[in-house]
């Protein structure tokens, strides 16, 4: 340029092919994709009890696990203005539906939301194509999706999602960790009397459950 020669060896392509023939090519940075692996899906081992007590928890009514889901999600996120867990024989495959809220409280923008929840051994199988794509398939028109699990999501669906363009919210194992820290509900007396009161489930009682996964655990 210092020389007179704007459109030297060092000038941009893109910038001579503007100024010689007045055509423009976008520039375009890569696509970026989040696609979590299982070790950064899963609790952290000190972490790891928390999943295990709300899967046993849960484990004698999956069904009841959906309320749990539901307001966990709600706990996530302030926008989630609202959310209806489906009776059974009526959700079309949905768990819960519900409204996400953008904008201004005086003039929002509303979006609806389809949730499933699936309380699966947080140490067995993960999430495999079938159920994602189910909810995928029940979407609606401008709606997204939500999936709630205590386990976690294959590498191969969630890649799927991702590079497809999917509009699904994973809430994965160690997200609901984070969310029940969150909530004050960090030692296993917290966690069994929260999941005892607000989804009593009979016998045996969370406490039973925590003190059977690791007995040396301190419940006073």
């Amino acid at each position: 340029i210092v020389s007179g020669d704007p459109l030297g060896e060092a000038c941009p392509g893109e910038w001579r092919k503007w100024v010689q023939g007045r055509i423009y090519q976008a520039l375009q940075a890569p696509r970026t994709l989040t696609v979590r692996s299982r070790s950064e899906q899963m609790p952290k081992p000190e972490d790891a009890w928390m999943m295990r007590m709300v899967h046993q928890h849960f484990s004698v009514d999956p069904v009841a696990f959906e309320n749990f889901a539901a307001e966990l999600w709600v706990r996530s996120d302030p926008h989630v203005s609202s959310v209806e867990v489906t009776r059974p024989s009526r959700d079309g495959g949905r768990d819960a539906i519900g409204e996400y809220r953008l904008g201004p409280g005086v003039d929002p923008v509303r979006l609806q939301f389809a949730l499933e929840a699936k309380c699966y051994n947080p140490y067995g199988g993960g999430l495999g194509v079938k159920m994602v794509s189910r909810l995928i398939s029940r979407i609606k028109h401008r709606e997204f999706g939500v999936f709630v699990t205590t386990s976690y999501v294959g590498d191969q669906p969630y890649k799927e999602v991702r590079e497809d363009g999917h509009p699904i919210v994973f809430l994965v194992g160690r997200d609901l960790v984070e969310i029940l820290k969150k909530m004050g509900l960090s030692t296993p007396a917290a966690l069994a009397t929260y999941l005892d009161t607000e989804f009593p489930m009979g016998s045996p009682s969370s406490i039973d459950i925590v003190q059977d996964i690791d007995p040396s655990v301190d419940l006073s």
